[in-house]
């Protein structure tokens, strides 16, 4: 048990890592009179979804055997051991899982960059975990309802990317687009940033996908494997895709693909071939490319930072080709190429219900805090910049020209 507990506590911090890399990421990609607001959105996950989590979270995830949620025989970690348990403590698992929530909440605050009040972002976070969060971790990994249904999800397609992406692009509609969308072009600020970020989010999925394993062992071995190539696929694919239609490749394209390669495969990195991981990284990134600047243009979704653009289509994606091409001698379990329908249908019809049921809470949620407060700075105010208006701070000094 000693080996295990030493790799998942290294994991552990590895996933931590990735909300400051997060936030990294994102601030690159605002504009710099947003950037530590953009910043600021995503690390305030890293103090509100820890306290949660330790409170309640992991008690209403893992404790109980209801279809749809936990119950509170666990709440402040009251009687989990940090000693015994399955393969590793029940408190290390629980510290494990504690990493998800933050990084979680933090991807849906990219659909929102630039234009949402900090306080109403804040009170969604904390609202957002138990309705929606703590659920989806109970039917996927709790033994709840989509467990049940005979889906899988090795370490957050539903769990993590859909339900963040999905609830980020309902924000995104209920906000309303930005003052100056569709008149201006957005470009990232800062690029360096996003290279930054992407690299340390590449580092901690290794954390991510081969935790999720929790254990030191081949499955372990197999998740970071196909994780790492399914990241350089997706890489790939999207400088490709670039040049073909653009003529040159980005450093941010290059980033973005690496990174929903690392989303898509992560509902069944422990599940499906390395082979297919090349697949699954390869057409991940047309996919998404095509949603982010076709469908979204024409539908005019202001999903800033395109959250739903990569983390929810590429989690939808990644959901349905695990369940064609789960092999049942890496995971146990039969996709669609190996002569099951089952798993395939399962996939299915989980997607839809992460979709139908943490889209609609996050427009009910987002509806109560809408009546009781303001969620939106106003046009003037977006103008200047939300560093100077929600924080009072700036990020670089002030020149002339610079800070629209």
């Amino acid at each position: 048990m000693t080996g295990n507990i030493g790799f998942i506590l290294i994991c552990s911090a590895m996933v931590f890592l990735m909300t400051p890399a997060l936030a990294f990421f994102y601030g690159g990609l605002e504009r710099r009179k947003n950037i530590l607001n953009t910043m600021m959105m995503v690390i305030c996950t890293m103090g509100l979804a820890s306290l949660i989590w330790i409170t309640v979270g992991y008690s209403l995830s893992f404790s109980g055997e209801g279809s749809f949620i936990g119950n509170l025989d666990k709440v402040f970690f009251n009687g989990v051991s940090m000693t015994e348990g399955d393969g590793i403590p029940e408190g290390l698992f629980a510290f494990f899982q504690m990493m998800f929530a933050l990084i979680t909440t933090a991807i849906l605050t990219g659909s929102v960059a630039g234009r949402m009040k900090f306080s109403a972002i804040f009170l969604f976070i904390a609202l957002w975990l138990p309705i929606v969060y703590f659920p989806m971790a109970h039917m996927v990994w709790g033994g709840g309802f989509l467990d049940q249904i005979g889906s899988i999800d090795f370490a957050g397609g539903n769990v993590v990317h859909i339900s963040s992406g999905i609830s980020g692009l309902v924000l995104a509609i209920v906000l309303g687009r930005r003052r100056e969308y569709h008149l201006t072009e957005y470009r990232p600020h800062n690029v360096p940033f996003v290279v930054l970020g992407a690299g340390l989010l590449w580092f901690g999925w290794f954390g991510f996908n081969g935790g999720s394993a929790l254990a030191a062992d081949g499955l372990a071995i197999h998740a970071m494997l196909t994780t790492n190539t399914a990241a350089a696929c997706g890489m790939l694919s999207w400088m490709l895709i670039e040049k073909i239609t653009n003529g040159k490749p980005t450093v941010v394209g290059a980033c973005t693909g690496a990174v929903v390669g690392l989303v898509a495969i992560t509902p069944g990195a422990g599940f499906v071939s390395l082979w297919s991981s090349i697949l699954i990284g390869a057409f991940v990134s047309p996919f998404c490319y095509f949603f982010i600047a076709i469908i979204k243009q024409k539908l005019g979704l202001d999903d800033a930072l395109d959250a739903f653009g990569c983390h929810g289509v590429g989690g939808i994606f990644g959901g349905i080709v695990t369940g064609i091409f789960a092999d049942p001698a890496v995971g146990g379990r039969t996709g669609l190429i190996y002569g099951s329908m089952d798993l395939f249908l399962a996939q299915l019809a989980s997607i839809g219900i992460t979709l139908v049921f943490a889209g609609v809470a996050s427009f009910l949620i987002i509806s109560f805090i809408k009546a009781i407060m303001p969620i939106r700075v106003s046009e003037h105010e977006e103008a200047i910049g939300l560093d100077q208006i929600e924080h009072d701070e700036n990020a670089y000094p002030t020149f002339m020209g610079l800070d629209s």
